[in-house]
């Protein structure tokens, strides 16, 4: 198979894979779902406690005012709680609330049992297939979290840089 097929293929199935994953994991949630914004903004506040606004834009690769509405709606919605942060009284350090931990637990839960579901579902050659692949992927998202990736070229030659974005996850 030529890079470009490859490229376009595995696009296309990955989107596809994490489409269907989020509906399926949306079906039952008595709550409204988290965006994919908001989702990562939480995981990075439940992994890195009292992480700053302006630290979290750059680790998420996203503008601090597009952080900050997410911020704002999360606190809104009881999952995120801001102090101000004693060593710089503008800005605010931010914490998970025990309820964006349970809504995080919940939904990694119900993705595990929807992914091994799905696992067991296929046969061992397709599951062999799967976990040789996990080295290439991680490898792949790495690349893309750390934007390794060269700039792209167009076919009128006009470099474009390649921004990764937070992932489609919902919870």
């Amino acid at each position: 198979m030529a890079t470009d097929e490859l490229a376009d293929s595995f696009a296309d199935v990955l989107a596809a894979v994490q489409r269907l994953s989020r509906r399926r994991l949306r079906h039952g949630l008595s709550a409204p779902p988290l965006r994919g914004a908001q989702v990562e903004l939480l995981r990075l506040v439940v992994e890195r406690p009292g992480i700053g606004v302006s630290a979290s834009a750059r680790e998420l690769r996203l503008a601090g005012n597009s952080v900050s509405t997410l911020v704002n709606q999360l606190v809104k919605a009881g999952f995120l709680r801001r102090e101000t942060d004693p060593s710089d009284r503008r800005s605010a350090l931010l914490y998970a609330t025990p309820a964006a931990a349970a809504r995080l637990r919940d939904w990694q839960v119900r993705r595990g049992t929807l992914m091994r579901e799905q696992l067991v579902a296929l046969g061992p050659a397709d599951r062999a297939a799967l976990a040789a692949a996990l080295p290439a992927l991680r490898k792949l998202a790495d690349n893309l979290h750390e934007d390794r990736t060269p700039a792209i070229r167009t076919d009128d030659a006009t470099p474009h840089a390649v921004q990764a974005e937070p992932g489609g996850a919902q919870a």
